[in-house]
């Protein structure tokens, strides 16, 4: 890991940079905000580094199996392919994954079940709603299909970065994670801090400090 990366990392938790500002940082662009997946428990706040796995085929096998190689204070992204509206995992293996493994949270791309579980314990858990119908755990082998949509989402997913909050999440591509993209962290934080002095202590409205940018003509 490049020591650019692990400084952008710090900075974002020590000034708990939002999934907003980091959208805001790349442009308000869709395509790193993850649709539709909202936090089990509100009040969460995490970042890190991104491990991808995934279950395919109406299957978490390859779940099981991959959480293995998970690593302390990662962000696991869990992926369902082919499922259908099945749930990827439940309690147990949220609970290895975090407790056992020590993953900072984790973040699924499908529904999960076990709701009262995940909300009860206060799990770091992001996902697309709830379901009692989970995947079966038995080996199924991988299509080519199957073989080409995992290699590509993991390119795009292993070592990028996320942020999670009541928001929802947003994702830093990999090679977004540079000397350039610190210095926008940086501006928007000053940002943030012009735009609420002037509404609080200046008592300007929103059009003045957001759209005239109206202190940048004042001393």
């Amino acid at each position: 890991m490049d020591s650019i990366h692990n400084e952008i990392l710090s900075y974002i938790k020590r000034n708990r940079v939002s999934s907003t500002e980091i959208a805001d940082c790349l442009g308000k662009t869709e395509k790193v905000v993850l649709e539709d997946v909202r936090p089990v428990n509100s009040g969460m706040f995490r970042a890190g580094f991104i491990h991808y796995i995934y279950a395919h085929s109406e299957s978490n096998w390859s779940i099981h199996e991959q959480a293995r190689s998970i690593q302390e204070k990662e962000i696991v992204v869990m992926d369902g392919i082919q499922i259908g509206k099945r749930a990827l995992v439940g309690e147990l293996v949220t609970k290895f994954i975090i407790y056992y493994k020590m993953a900072e949270a984790i973040v699924a791309l499908q529904k999960m079940r076990d709701a009262n579980d995940l909300i009860k314990n206060r799990y770091p858990v992001w996902c697309k709603g709830f379901t009692p119908v989970g995947c079966f755990n038995h080996e199924v082998q991988e299509t080519d299909e199957i073989r080409q949509i995992v290699q590509e989402r993991k390119h795009f997913y292993d070592g990028a970065l996320a942020v999670c909050d009541d928001t929802g999440v947003a994702v830093v591509p990999k090679e977004e994670l540079n000397a350039d993209f610190l210095k926008k962290l940086e501006a928007i934080e000053q940002q943030e801090d012009i735009w609420f002095n002037c509404i609080d202590f200046k008592k300007w409205d929103t059009f003045d400090t957001v759209c005239k940018k109206r202190y940048l003509n004042e001393e």
